[in-house]
């Protein structure tokens, strides 16, 4: 029910045109690094190791 709510908010009140291209820049950057990631793989030296337990 809260989510009809935001959207009837959304209709009465759109975001700016500004607003909706940054958010589909981020998106598209997201993207971007994620098909990146899965033609290269991740980078060895990114990849957290274990430490030993004292």
């Amino acid at each position: 029910m809260i989510w009809l709510l935001r959207a009837v908010r959304w209709v009465r009140n759109p975001p700016s045109e500004g607003r909706v291209l940054l958010v589909a820049a981020v998106v598209a950057i997201c993207l971007a690094i994620w098909g990146l990631e899965q033609l290269f793989g991740f980078p060895d030296w990114l990849t957290p190791e274990r430490l030993p337990r004292r």
